[in-house]
């Protein structure tokens, strides 16, 4: 029997599911549920698919909370069959990021956090980062705060001589001399590989060493520097050991910072992770040989109503598929972790492990006393903390939007479910179907928040065409790369009426995303909805409309600005620039100086002299003279005049 809290879900549709429920493998693999208009509404993995997905239709009063509501909106099943559960583990990882589903337990992004990156060239430069790119560099992260990330690049700094350039060396440009040692050299951070003055094997063991350093073998470190030192000073070699001494001397004060949370030099991982009704946080304390080196959290939204074993499951697959970091011996946690799920991750982690070697066996502890019990106990505390001040947060979110009358008659007429905290904004600006651009804008409590304002420039499509045009914009904005880079916004506001709404719309279903959308159009300022035929007028008073004007005039005017900017390129590069010798920008000095191509036509080689030299000069008379159709007209002008003004 298929149960059902939704009345849509027909006798043919519980018919249905019921005979692809007698037909499912005993096999490993993901399961998909799909609600009546197609859409994946919940992604999930099994060791067994047909004992696992027939657990959801049993019995429905063994229901409880989101997992009733999901099975009442369950109109379809499908299977993805793996070879193995970290297949299966893997692969639903990737699905819930690229899907979104509605019902999964999902990671807020908030912010993007901060890695410390070690790149993948032949003398690696080491910086902070907020983007991971498979390129085979080294990750280390993400780090909660930016600020401990910069402390420890600082404590690089000051113990190893890591090159700060941005050059990119190879043996072949160093052997042809191409650089020269900047300031660093001559202060002693930099032993100049770009001169050839260190040699790509040595500067490859510094490397190494830093390494060791970030993944907390901090002893193991200072016993080997140790050594090489002692080898330095036998062979009377008194300079290099006394750089060795410093370099030791530094590591151990790092050292004594580190806080000593255990007497034996086990890596350990420690996981706790607090809930309150829809939200989660979760806390992982690093530990490395018995010293604490730092801490992260994830915040999870959609959480309520699962039991903390889930929520726990949860949190270490996000956390070890998503951290490129050194796996521990030993992982802490308060809830014991299902077995077939704990082999399943134990496999994932011999194979991730490629510091220690694969094969790694990897121990999952639930500490019920003793000093490793006072672990978890601050580890759950920390993440206590964490929820409450993220609880706090989001409560001054709403109270803001409640505070601001534009959001809560927003709200009202809209019929949201909270204030639109965060509102963005998309307008396309084209001259006769040239230079196609869309601008995004974002308002954040009723004000702009111009650091999160994007622009496009639109290639998909040929000729004038505004939905073609809304459908590049909206999906590169939340199917892209910013999609991570940008948290989600309560309403979308297109500058358009009913065509461009609900293209808008088709998109951003088409990502599975569920965001309000509606468009005002400027003719009658009037706003439209998805997929209704009549628009709803505003009192032109309304506090609502206000902002709404305020917000498509703010994109209109960005849309307009990059478009001009485009226009402006394009004009150079087909006027003066294709002259033999004027460039952008001594094609911008005579344009400023003669307020016109034709002007610049007319103007004498003396004159032409004067701001771009004879050479020039000359060059610019001979294409007029033998062009004289590209002098202009009142179109040409009047385009040059707009370039000059340009802000």
């Amino acid at each position: 029997m298929i149960p059902s809290t939704d009345n849509s879900l027909n006798a043919d549709t519980a018919a249905a599911i019921a005979k692809k429920l007698s037909a499912l493998p005993v096999s490993p693999g993901v399961y998909q549920f799909k609600n009546r208009n197609g859409k994946i509404i919940y992604v999930g993995k099994a060791k067994n698919l047909r004992s696992r997905v027939r657990s959801y239709f049993r019995n429905p009063n063994r229901l409880f909370g989101k997992t009733k509501v999901l099975v009442g909106h369950i109109a379809d099943v499908e299977v993805i069959i793996t070879s193995s559960e970290v297949e299966a583990l893997i692969l639903e990882n990737n699905l819930i990021k690229d899907l979104k589903p509605r019902y999964n337990v999902n990671l807020k992004d908030d912010k993007t956090y901060p890695y410390l990156v070690i790149t993948n060239e032949p003398f690696p430069r080491i910086f902070l980062t907020r983007q991971v790119r498979h390129d085979g560099s080294t990750y280390f992260g993400p780090y909660t705060e930016a600020r401990q990330l910069r402390s420890v690049i600082d404590l690089l700094g000051s113990v190893f001589q890591i090159r700060g350039c941005r050059l990119k060396l190879d043996n072949e440009q160093i052997r042809a001399k191409k650089f020269k040692v900047c300031l660093d050299y001559h202060i002693h951070k930099c032993k100049g590989p770009c001169e050839g003055l260190q040699s790509e094997a040595a500067y490859n063991r510094m490397i190494a060493e830093v390494v060791n350093l970030l993944k907390g073998k901090t002893s193991k470190l200072v016993r080997s520097l140790t050594e090489q030192m002692h080898r330095e000073a036998e062979a009377l070699r008194f300079e290099q050991a006394a750089e060795l001494k410093l370099q030791i001397d530094g590591l151990k004060k790092y050292a004594e910072r580190q806080k000593v949370v255990s007497t034996d030099t086990l890596d350990r991982d420690v996981f706790a992770i607090v809930s309150h009704d829809e939200d989660a946080c979760g806390v992982v304390f690093k530990i490395r040989e018995g010293k604490l080196l730092g801490s992260q959290r994830m915040y999870f939204a959609n959480a309520g109503g699962e039991p903390p074993e889930e929520l726990l499951l949860k949190f270490l697959e996000k956390y070890y598929m998503e951290t490129p970091d050194l796996v521990p011996t030993e992982i802490f946690t308060r809830e014991a972790v299902p077995e077939d799920e704990r082999k399943a991750l134990e496999s994932l982690l011999s194979t991730k492990d490629k510091g220690s070697g694969a094969g790694k066996s990897v121990r999952f502890v639930t500490p019920r006393k003793g000093e490793k019990a006072r672990l978890l106990d601050m580890c759950s505390e920390n993440a206590r903390h964490h929820l409450e001040e993220y609880l706090i947060q989001k409560q001054k979110r709403g109270e803001m939007a409640r505070e601001n009358p534009a959001l809560e008659a927003l709200r009202k007429t809209l019929r949201l479910e909270n204030p639109p905290f965060r509102i963005e904004c998309f307008d396309n600006s084209h001259l006769q179907g040239t230079d196609y651009a869309s601008s995004m804008v974002c308002f954040v409590d009723g004000k702009p928040r111009k650091s999160d304002y994007r622009k496009f420039r639109l290639t998909t499509f040929d000729g004038s065409d505004d939905y073609a045009a809304m459908k590049e914009a909206v999906t590169r904005r939340y199917g892209g790369s910013l999609s991570g880079e940008l948290p989600l916004p309560d309403l979308v506001v297109v500058d358009g009426g009913k065509g461009q709404v609900n293209t808008a719309k088709k998109s951003l279903d088409a990502l599975g995303l569920d965001i309000p959308v509606i468009g005002l159009a400027k003719r009658l300022e009037e706003i439209f909805l998805p997929g209704k035929k009549d628009p709803y007028n505003l009192p032109k008073t309304s506090p609502a409309l206000k902002l709404l004007q305020h917000i498509r005039d703010e994109a209109h005017r960005f849309a307009i600005s990059y478009h001009r900017n485009l226009r402006r390129q394009r004009t150079l590069e087909t006027s003066l620039t294709e002259i033999p010798g004027i460039g952008e920008k001594t094609a911008m000095k005579l344009l400023r100086r003669f307020g016109s191509v034709e002007q610049v036509a007319e103007a004498s080689e003396k004159e032409l002299a004067e701001l771009t030299g004879k050479k020039n000069a000359a060059a610019i008379r001979k294409h007029f003279l033998s062009h004289p159709e590209r002098s202009g007209g009142p179109d040409n002008r009047e385009t040059a005049e707009r370039i000059v003004t340009i802000p």
